[in-house]
């Protein structure tokens, strides 16, 4: 499906959005997407691609820079997974 990655810039924060038009994840599992070894789709074994790890991994990093994962979907809207990171303009010459 289409997939639309949006940045912006907000006072304090850089925000990534990556927004797709695939089939939404059901309300029962967007609680625990973010969890380690989560999956979706019970029928995706690690053998065949996918472990569970990657938005957990994105989360933890966006953590340990002060900054936060948050995920909007609908079944049958797609999903969207925003990235907010604190920003610090840059002083000085660029180097």
């Amino acid at each position: 499906t289409p997939v639309l990655v949006r940045v912006t810039e907000q006072p304090g924060e850089v925000r990534l959005a990556v927004v797709d038009e695939g089939p939404g994840i059901p309300a029962e599992h967007l609680p625990h997407v973010l969890e380690r070894f989560h999956r979706v789709d019970s029928g995706r074994a690690s053998s065949r691609g996918g472990t569970g790890l990657g938005l957990a991994i994105v989360d933890a990093i966006a953590r340990a820079h002060g900054g936060s994962v948050v995920l909007a979907s609908a079944a049958g809207r797609g999903t969207t997974a925003t990235l907010s990171l604190p920003h610090q303009p840059a002083v000085g010459p660029a180097r």
